[in-house]
């Protein structure tokens, strides 16, 4: 039978602190990172346009839902690809259920290649496809997204995540490569920011700013609590 010196004790020991200080570390990170993302956002008074009544997203739920929401959101942003982990399928339900009108409406906040390009791929499922399958590829890009930092991908990639979103490829594929929708991805930022947005994810409910969350968790836990 083997047994520990009091040395290896010790060293054990360390580096079981040493891992946890890492894991607490990281933890903090995260959840730093989201408030200082959110000290950074100053759009407290968006004055958008209503749910279901912009040029510049899709939405899904009944015009008459007793709440509304949307969400701007960028395709490389961290942060809104944990919000859409963390609130869309919930978001989704209430919508068939008829508790909310969701409306999602892209925008490269950061003059990013990735985030125009992914942004001109979404117009374009959306009028080739229709707003089921264009919300279910928006679903795809953030399930899959890519680090802020690279690679990220190339149109291809673009191209059969619209494929597996439910577009024929032959439809979207001639405006994803040609970025035939790059007047589009523009002028959904320039109305953006003329609303007031000064980053992402910036969520409303039924026409406000929501902001009752210190982690993106906590924001789709409230955002759904209240709609519920």
């Amino acid at each position: 039978m083997n047994t520990l010196t009091d040395q290896q004790r010790r060293e054990q020991a360390r580096r079981r602190r040493s891992i946890g200080g890492v894991v607490a570390v990281l933890v903090v990170i995260l959840v730093v990172g989201f408030g200082v993302n959110r000290l950074r956002d100053t759009s407290t008074d968006v004055n958008a346009d209503p749910a279901g009544a912009s040029d510049y997203g899709v939405s899904m739920g009944p015009d008459d839902a007793p709440h509304t929401v949307v969400i701007y959101e960028d395709f490389i942003c961290p942060f809104c690809g944990e919000l859409d982990a963390a609130a869309h399928d919930r978001l989704t339900e209430l919508a068939e259920q008829g508790a909310v009108l969701v409306e999602y409406r892209p925008v490269y906040y950061l003059d990013d290649d990735y985030s125009r390009r992914a942004a001109n791929a979404f117009k374009v499922v959306l009028d080739a496809a229709g707003p089921e399958v264009a919300i279910a590829f928006h679903h795809e890009l953030f399930a899959d997204q890519p680090e802020e930092s690279g690679p990220v991908p190339d149109d291809d990639w673009l191209v059969e995540k619209a494929v597996a979103a439910g577009a024929e490829e032959s439809a979207v594929r001639p405006g994803i490569e040609g970025g035939t929708q790059a007047e589009w991805v523009q002028a959904a930022k320039e109305s953006a920011e003329a609303a007031g947005l000064r980053g992402t994810p910036t969520v409303l409910l039924d026409g406000e700013v929501f902001n009752d969350g210190r982690t993106v968790s906590e924001l789709a836990d409230n955002l759904v609590a209240e709609i519920s």
